[in-house]
């Protein structure tokens, strides 16, 4: 097994651990479907205990794949009928409907494009190799293109959440409270997020991780008004190869962070207890990592933002090392 370092959170801060051991722990697996090369986005299921869904970035067609935590393999391949040829699929996020919402949103010439698309089908109840019927749904910014790796369906409410990607930190958008397949879905920023590869919300909806390329922090939900609540590096992130993907287990004791590339390693990352301040607390958090107000995103954004400044250089390599 390959070492790696770990990402600690430290008075707000992202530090460089020791090597320790690699993606040995309990309940992370190696994505080894060989047709998965760029796996973007993670959403653990619902229906099926142990399965995870995921996907390619671009240049794949209208697929979404089923992954068996225990032994890595796709137990299932589905084929989304009725959307076109996917653009740049960046985020996988399941609602409180039990329906998959696959989010087209990336947009690499960062906001060229006038429109970008969620397609949704609900979760098959047999996992095999099918094609299902699904929706397309036009969307829009309120406030002009953007890129955007990171879609959150809220467990509770249903809503449809888009962070967009920035060096200098980006917007968090509200989608309106039903999607329309008639017209155009309308998303307006109500926040802002740092420099973001995925986001997830917690099975009970009352809180959103964001992951960036070297670190992960964990929100306080406050329902999408005024800025985000309390939050927390996550320690023992792993640095990966190309950090994309982020979900929540289950039961919400854990996140699975992944990465791109061939046989790309999905690591379990344990929750502290409590973890970033519930709403309902109130105040300034005195604890490591924890802030409030517009301080949560200023630091928040040192935290995420600052370190994928190193992760774009890694990438930038990596690409050029497989070209």
């Amino acid at each position: 097994m390959r070492s790696l370092l770990r990402v600690c959170g430290v008075a707000g801060l992202v530090l460089a651990c020791a090597a320790g051991p690699a993606v040995a722990d309990d309940g992370g697996f190696t994505i080894k479907d060989p047709r998965v090369k760029e796996s973007s986005g993670l959403a653990a299921s619902r229906a099926h205990p142990g399965i995870y869904w995921t996907h390619n970035d671009s240049g794949d067609g209208p697929y979404v794949y089923a992954v068996d935590a225990k032994t890595g393999q796709t137990v299932a391949r589905i084929t989304m009928e009725g959307v076109g040829r996917p653009r740049d699929v960046e985020a996988i996020s399941i609602g409180p409907d039990g329906d998959l919402y696959v989010g087209d949103i990336g947009d690499n010439l960062d906001g060229s494009w006038s429109h970008v698309w969620i397609y949704r089908f609900h979760e098959p109840a047999q996992l095999k190799d099918q094609t299902v019927k699904a929706t397309q749904y036009v969307v829009q910014y309120a406030d002009g293109p953007r890129n955007a790796e990171a879609l959150m369906v809220h467990p509770k409410t249903g809503r449809v959440y888009i962070a967009s990607k920035r060096e200098s930190g980006g917007g968090l958008y509200e989608g309106p409270a039903q999607l329309s397949v008639s017209g155009t879905n309308v998303f307006r920023r109500v926040g802002e997020v740092p420099w973001v590869t995925d986001g997830a919300f917690s099975p009970d909806g009352t809180k959103l991780a964001l992951r960036g390329y070297f670190a992960l922090a964990e929100y306080a939900w406050k329902g999408g008004a005024g800025p985000l609540g309390d939050w927390h590096a996550v320690p023992g992130t792993p640095v990966q190869a190309q950090s994309e993907s982020v979900t929540y287990t289950p039961d919400g004791s854990a996140l699975m962070v992944g990465s791109e590339g061939a046989d790309s390693d999905v690591v379990r990352v344990p929750l502290k207890e409590g973890g970033a301040k519930s709403p309902s607390v109130g105040g300034s958090s005195t604890d490591s990592g924890d802030g409030a107000g517009s301080g949560n995103y200023l630091l928040g954004a040192v935290v995420l933002a600052g370190a994928t400044v190193l992760g774009l250089g890694a990438k930038r390599v990596l690409r050029r090392r497989s070209g």
